[in-house]
């Protein structure tokens, strides 16, 4: 049988493949949806948190760090001037771009690690490179 190259992303027959975070590179710039954000940069998402689990995840891996830039696109009605809800896990955005303007935030230092007790088991089993990181890191 003949071996040919494919895509990185692709594995066998076309289906997409996971990359390990150890194939990954450092990230320079994340786009994130969210429902709602203030000035501050607080966001409010879907709610069940996916977002929040991958910056920590990849913030834990070192694959971003203090220079990358998370940003949003929201309606400008999506932009609130409010007090909004906040955990120890969530994490904020940087920019928020919306059709009128980019909205520059305050910096914040961000969460370095993952806080495990804040997740679920099936949280966890949703996202398999965190699955695999709870398993090599003894949690």
């Amino acid at each position: 049988m003949a071996h040919h190259s494919a895509p990185r992303g692709v594995g066998p027959r076309g289906s997409p493949r996971r990359p390990d975070l150890d194939e990954m590179s450092p990230v320079d710039l994340i786009v994130c949806g969210s429902v709602a954000v203030n000035l501050e940069g607080v966001r409010i998402g879907k709610g069940a948190g996916y977002s929040d689990i991958e910056v920590a995840l990849l913030q834990e891996s070192g694959l971003i760090g203090p220079d990358t830039i998370i940003a949003t696109t929201v309606h400008p009605l999506q932009v609130l001037d409010e007090i909004l809800p906040e955990a120890d896990h969530d994490f904020r955005v940087d920019l928020i771009i919306t059709s009128d303007e980019t909205i520059e935030c305050p910096s914040r230092p961000r969460q370095h690690s993952i806080i495990w007790k804040h997740l679920t088991p099936d949280a966890v089993a949703a996202i398999p490179a965190l699955a695999t990181r709870k398993r090599t890191s003894g949690q």
